[in-house]
């Protein structure tokens, strides 16, 4: 199976910008949806944006439409989150996950996870 690991969070102030990233890696090949996911605290894991195995199909939640952006390198087996703009609502643990199908909008078809990499955004 597919193991994830994340990277590139960290402390920013509200307006500045930061690239997550996470990289895959497993003994077996996976054609798989990736998301990215974030939970602040006090409230529940919410799926922020997802993208296709081709890459043709992206869906982002209305709250970082304009402002976040989803793409992958499957060469490099890594999946990135482009944050620009940031609020200080974005303060979150975000978490990279991947689906068992090569596209899917529902978070609930996401099962394999990532442990997060904190992202606080100051203001």
């Amino acid at each position: 199976q597919v193991q994830l690991l994340e990277s590139g969070g960290g402390l920013v102030q509200a307006g500045g910008s930061l690239r997550l990233s996470c990289a895959a890696s497993g003994r077996s090949a996976s054609s798989v949806a990736m998301g990215w996911f974030r939970q602040a605290s006090g409230k529940e894991r919410e799926l922020v944006t997802a993208i296709s195995w081709s890459g043709g199909n992206t869906y982002y939640t209305d709250s970082v439409k304009g402002r976040f952006t989803i793409s992958r390198d499957h060469a490099k087996d890594t999946v990135y989150l482009m944050m620009a703009r940031l609020k200080p609502e974005d303060t979150a643990i975000y978490y990279c996950a991947a689906a068992l199908t090569p596209w899917t909008m529902n978070g609930d078809d996401y099962e394999i996870w990532g442990q997060g990499t904190q992202v606080t955004v100051s203001s």
